[in-house]
């Protein structure tokens, strides 16, 4: 009894007691917890990495989604060059220099995406319709019957510090689009653009006299940020004179210049539908290129000496709308809303 007495007294001080070595043991724990990531980390040079994620388990959500380009790079095209030469190159190369001479290399990117698929779709029924103007080659550089082009070379040159930004944008927005076409019923679209409207985009009725069910007007948000949307042309009763005739002989302007032009009929955008000259009705496309007016959109004006065109917007107005594209891509719009907004009853897929 004493002895158990004696023990149970010497054990609350000796070391072999239970909360003693319950302390001990912790502190053992703790120390070896505290070392385990250092034993456990590979040394320098030892060839092991840190355990990755499986990227194929991600979430959809996670997973990073690159464009690679194979269809446009497993496409070729022939271009009619300046020089009547033809050269052969994939869609792809094909496609940078038309985005680098067609749209500004700082536009926002869902509008140069925009810009490459509404390209890609007009080549390939370049491709499918040959024409008589190059019946070697698919398109030439002629913009007057294609595509504007510039060699990759020739546009990063003109970028100057920026090319190599530009260059990338450009890239990323035909690799992400890659295929990528507007059609209409299963088919390529004629799918023709502009630089900037009124307002409004124009019917292609009004401009070349055909109907083309997804070439309707639309309203376009562009304004007050466009270069030149507003311009004028200056021209001495003399010039009109002779500009006129050379053309349509069979107008009248003879007597005061005042009424040689007509009231304007105006579309809803604004545009002019026709106007009499010199007795003659033409069309305003027609008044744009006798002039070299930057749009149909204008009006005339006579001070007694010189008539005065004041123009807004720039191109043919059908179609898509360039800088309309951008204000809707700043908006918040993707490449696919833009094209179908711009080409009625479209749809956005892939070409082949």
């Amino acid at each position: 009894m004493a002895y158990r007495d004696r023990r149970r007294d010497s054990g609350s001080r000796g070391t072999g007691s239970p909360a003693r070595r319950a302390a001990g043991t912790g502190l053992i724990l703790s120390v070896v917890l505290f070392l385990l990531p250092l034993l456990t980390v590979p040394p320098p040079g030892s060839g092991e990495t840190a355990e990755e994620l499986p990227t194929g388990t991600l979430p959809i959500h996670r997973a990073v989604q690159t464009a690679s380009g194979e269809r446009d790079k497993s496409r070729m095209v022939k271009l009619q060059q300046a020089d009547s030469t033809v050269a052969e190159l994939s869609m792809s190369d094909y496609l940078f220099g038309v985005v680098a001479a067609e749209m500004p290399a700082a536009f926002e990117e869902e509008a140069l995406k925009a810009q490459a698929c509404a390209a890609r779709t007009y080549t390939v029924r370049k491709q499918e319709h040959t024409t008589g103007a190059h019946p070697e080659a698919d398109v030439c550089t002629d913009v007057n019957c294609c595509q504007a082009y510039v060699p990759r070379e020739t546009a990063e040159s003109r970028w100057g510090v920026s090319a190599q930004t530009y260059a990338q944008k450009i890239e990323e927005a035909i690799a992400g689009t890659d295929g990528l076409g507007v059609l209409y019923q299963g088919e390529p679209i004629q799918a023709v653009f502009f630089s900037s409207a009124p307002g409004r985009t124009v019917d292609a009725v009004e401009v070349w006299g055909n109907q083309v069910d997804y070439l309707q007007s639309v309203e376009s948000p562009e304004g007050e940020e466009v270069p030149n949307y507003h311009s004028q042309a200056v021209l001495s009763a003399a010039q009109v004179r002779e500009t006129v005739l050379a053309s349509y002989p069979g107008a009248d302007l003879s007597g005061d210049p005042s009424v040689w032009f007509g009231t304007p009929a105006v579309n809803e955008g604004g545009t002019v539908s026709s106007v009499l000259v010199g007795g003659v009705t033409l069309t305003g496309g027609q008044v744009r290129t006798l002039f070299g007016l930057r749009s149909a959109c204008f009006t005339v004006g006579w001070d007694g000496t010189n008539f005065t065109f004041s123009v807004t917007g720039y191109g043919h107005g059908v179609g898509m709308s360039q800088y309309g594209a951008n204000a809707m891509a700043k908006a918040g719009s993707s490449f696919e809303e833009i094209l179908t907004w711009y080409y009625t009853g479209t749809q956005v897929e892939q070409l082949w």
